[in-house]
This record gives C-alpha cells, structure tokens and sequence, in this order.
C-alpha cells in the first residue's frame, strides 16, 4: 500500500497528505489543534500507555517493542481502527502522524507496515 505515509506532526500540512491522522495517545505539545490539520486522532491504535513507557524510545528494544506493540494492533479491540485505516489507504492517500523526534524507531513505522503486511 504506498498510499500510506509516515510524518511528524511539526511538520508543515501538505495538500500531498491526504487523510492527516494523529496515531499518538498523548497530544503532542506545541501544537495548536487548527495548525494541526487533522482529519481524525485515532489514539485506539498508539501503543498502549504501559508499553510505550516501557519502551523509553530506546533503540535496542525496538525490535521486542515492535513485537509486543503489533500484539496490541491484532488485539480485537483495536481491529475495527486497524482495518479502516486499512480501508482508507485503499481509498486514497493517508499520512500516519505522530510526534517524536525520532524518525527511525516510532511506532507510527511500525503501524506502517502493518497495514501494508494486511
């Protein structure tokens, strides 16, 4: 699915963006809601609270971060969220925001990819 991509939220809005959606539980700081641009937050697909802290955006435990966080994406709760942003990425394109500085290890690439492995 190339219909799908991955920003940062302090990134400007870009017409190219398509459906803008914030997949972070937490609002990011500095952002004004109107700046934002968003089309919908979807905090049912962040990772859960005691999996990101647990986390800690440390790289080396990124790899069981992914494993445990794709656990909570296949979760039945979270399944109806997964699979219409599945559906939307059919449809058109989507842009996955989320708010950290790191570009590399975030969940929103982890999410990303999920999609695209449906």
């Amino acid at each position: 699915m190339s219909n799908i991509q991955v920003k940062r939220i302090y990134e400007e809005p870009e017409s190219a963006d398509g459906m803008r959606i914030l997949v972070d539980r937490l609002w990011p700081r500095g952002i004004a809601k109107e700046k934002a641009k968003l089309t919908l937050w979807m905090k049912e697909v962040a990772p859960s609270t005691e999996l990101r802290k647990w986390f800690g955006h440390k790289p080396e435990r990124f790899a069981e971060f992914e494993a445990k966080y794709r656990q909570e994406l296949s979760e039945a709760a979270v399944q109806p969220y997964v699979e219409q942003l599945r559906k939307w990425a059919e449809q058109g394109r989507i842009t996955l925001l989320y708010a950290k500085k790191e570009e590399a290890y975030n969940h929103a690439l982890i999410l990303k990819r999920y999609l695209e492995a449906m």
